[in-house]
């Protein structure tokens, strides 16, 4: 009864707005994601925080002072950031001498942490390094996955999940093929991560369909996992629960294959094919001397009953 008479009312439109916004909703928001600078981050830390904050644009904060927490000791300021700046997705780089050019990538439920993996940053070329034409901001990037590892490997399959709901942006109901210019590709080999970024250029090929080149636009990146702080199967299945009303009704005799193709199945009465009408040829009609002989027997029969 207390807490039902503590909970206050927004007083403006604003205000209503605001908490509407963060109601649980059936299909909910782009995620956004935070972008946090340890509090001793160095250069190259500071600049890959930059440059993915550039790529992941308008769906991401990007947090200008430093900030000394150590999300795998203590994850309550991650937590209260989350809630804050209403962001599920992290990004949080430190540099220290046990671990340099550290990165810790993680996303939340329930404004709780739910997965989380420390990268070693090997090798790293800017955006401003690359001289060549940039993508537009905000552009959804075509995602791409090579190397055995992240099919093989829990760790790495649990990357992949984290890097897609990292980098998939908004959900679109139709695509246009000018507007696919932005691929990024990840190969996990030998134990590494290697991240590269490249614009679509799409040139003339003499036919309808273009001929396509990928021009490096960076930011490029050599990672090497380090720490993982994994969900427990049970929670990491109930936060991809999804909600009555969006799965789809089942329909009878209706399959769909794992490409999306519809099949449908019809069920019909036997069919009697002898009045199936054929389609009639010149080389299936019965010759002249045929007819007669046909025509011959039918008759003889009757002749010699009246006889």
């Amino acid at each position: 009864m207390d807490a039902l008479e503590r909970v206050v009312k927004p007083k403006t439109k604003r205000a209503k707005r605001f908490l509407e916004k963060r109601e649980p909703k059936l299909t909910e928001n782009t995620k956004n994601a935070m972008l946090i600078k340890g509090g001793n981050a160095n250069l190259t830390v500071t600049d890959v925080l930059k440059d993915i904050y550039a790529v992941k644009k308008p769906f991401a904060v990007l947090f200008k002072k430093k900030n000394i927490t150590r999300p795998f000791e203590d994850q309550t300021s991650l937590e209260f950031f989350s809630k804050k700046s209403d962001c599920s997705l992290f990004l949080f780089g430190s540099h220290n001498k046990k671990r340099p050019n550290n990165l810790i990538i993680g996303r939340m439920f329930d404004y709780q942490v739910l997965d989380m993996i420390e990268l070693g940053i090997e090798k790293f070329v800017s955006l401003k390094d690359i001289k060549n034409s940039k993508c537009p901001e905000g552009t959804k990037p075509m995602l791409i996955f090579a190397g055995d590892l992240f099919d093989l490997n829990e760790e790495y399959r649990r990357l992949k999940s984290l890097l897609i709901d990292f980098f998939r942006g908004p959900t679109v109901s139709n695509i246009r093929l000018a507007g696919l210019e932005h691929v990024l590709h990840f190969t996990a080999v030998d134990g590494k991560i290697y991240m590269r970024s490249y614009k679509v250029l799409l040139k003339k090929s003499g036919c309808k369909i273009p001929r396509i080149e990928l021009e490096d636009m960076g930011p490029s990146l050599d990672l090497v996992m380090r720490r993982t702080h994994l969900a427990s199967d049970d929670l990491y299945k109930l936060s991809l629960k999804q909600p009555k009303a969006l799965k789809p009704k089942k329909k009878k005799n209706i399959s769909r294959d794992a490409f999306g193709t519809t099949y449908g199945r019809i069920h019909m009465q036997k069919q009697d094919l002898s009045k199936l009408q054929t389609r009639k040829m010149k080389g299936l009609k019965k010759r002249a001397a045929e007819k007669s002989v046909e025509e011959d027997g039918a008759v003889s029969p009757k002749k010699t009953k009246s006889a």
